[in-house]
């Protein structure tokens, strides 16, 4: 495993954030295979771009929002696909914000039933390219949304950055009342007014964010499972990232389905390093 210099927490008992990684891709039928080696690219990618060392010593940089001066980060490693509730709901009972890197997107299943638990549903802001809310197949990346209705109210949550959705997604969309918000969306109404629009949609609610990489246009993230044009810019996804995390009660979040093997010069990599960063920053912690 590769180490992970943003984590400053000896124990995990010493932590308020614990980062998991789940390098595992059993549940993608995506073409572009590699993301069960996502995690370990991402903490290396972090530990490259985010650090200087000059005179022997190792220089982190400053997150554009929030503060890393409170966070106490403890990397728990990786753990198997089938262990993801357990170690998920154990982070969760310790009072700690789970942070969870992919594999695919099908992990966040599971990190929902630990965070809602208690029949306690949350809100859902899914930052992806695709709905993952197909019912006609259950347990894959693709039905994320069906196999989490338990956990998830529908109601309070969101999908940002669609653009290629299957027919069976948006109708299933439309019957939930789940609000989605295209990149055409955030150039008609403007950044600004798409970010109000999510904290009043979520206001009053636990959230969970779940980022997919291939939100990103592919310009700038081509190293994705399944890249779509048309995606949103990186300041706009990073703007409404922490402007959320930083007014919202953000139960935890994960970055998904970062294929290294498509990676151009470890564009998508840095990127993922880089939200992994300004989103730990902006949490709120106790």
């Amino acid at each position: 495993m590769a180490r992970f210099h943003r984590a400053n927490a000896k124990s995990f008992g010493d932590a308020n954030i614990v980062v998991m990684g789940v390098p595992d891709e059993s549940r993608s039928h995506a073409m572009r295979r590699g993301t069960s080696t996502a995690p370990d690219t991402i903490r290396a990618a972090s530990d490259e771009s985010e650090f200087f060392v000059r005179d022997g010593r190792l220089i982190p940089t400053v997150p554009m929002r929030g503060t890393l001066g409170d966070k106490r980060i403890f990397d728990a490693g990786n753990v198997q696909r089938n262990s993801v509730y357990e170690q998920a709901r154990k982070i969760v009972e310790a009072g700690k914000i789970p942070v969870t890197l992919g594999g695919d997107h099908s992990l966040t299943t599971d990190i929902l039933k630990a965070v809602a638990g208690g029949g306690r549903k949350v809100a859902l802001l899914y930052f992806d390219a695709h709905p993952d809310f197909v019912s006609s197949a259950r347990n894959y990346y693709g039905s994320v949304l069906t196999d989490s209705a338990n956990c998830v109210d529908y109601k309070k949550s969101m999908l940002v950055g669609t653009r290629a959705a299957e027919p069976e997604e948006i109708e299933n969309a439309k019957k939930a009342g789940l609000a989605m918000v295209t990149p055409i969306d955030i150039t008609d109404l403007g950044v600004h007014k798409v970010a109000q629009m999510i904290r009043e949609k979520v206001a009053g609610s636990r959230v969970y964010i779940s980022i997919d990489l291939d939100c990103v246009d592919p310009a700038f993230a081509p190293g994705v499972s399944v890249p779509s044009p048309g995606g949103v810019t990186i300041a706009d996804l990073l703007y409404l990232l922490t402007g959320t995390i930083s007014n919202c009660d953000v139960a935890g979040f994960d970055i998904v389905e970062l294929s290294p093997d498509y990676d151009a010069d470890g564009l998508t990599a840095n990127l993922a390093a880089r939200i992994l960063t300004e989103c730990i920053a902006c949490l709120k912690t106790s």
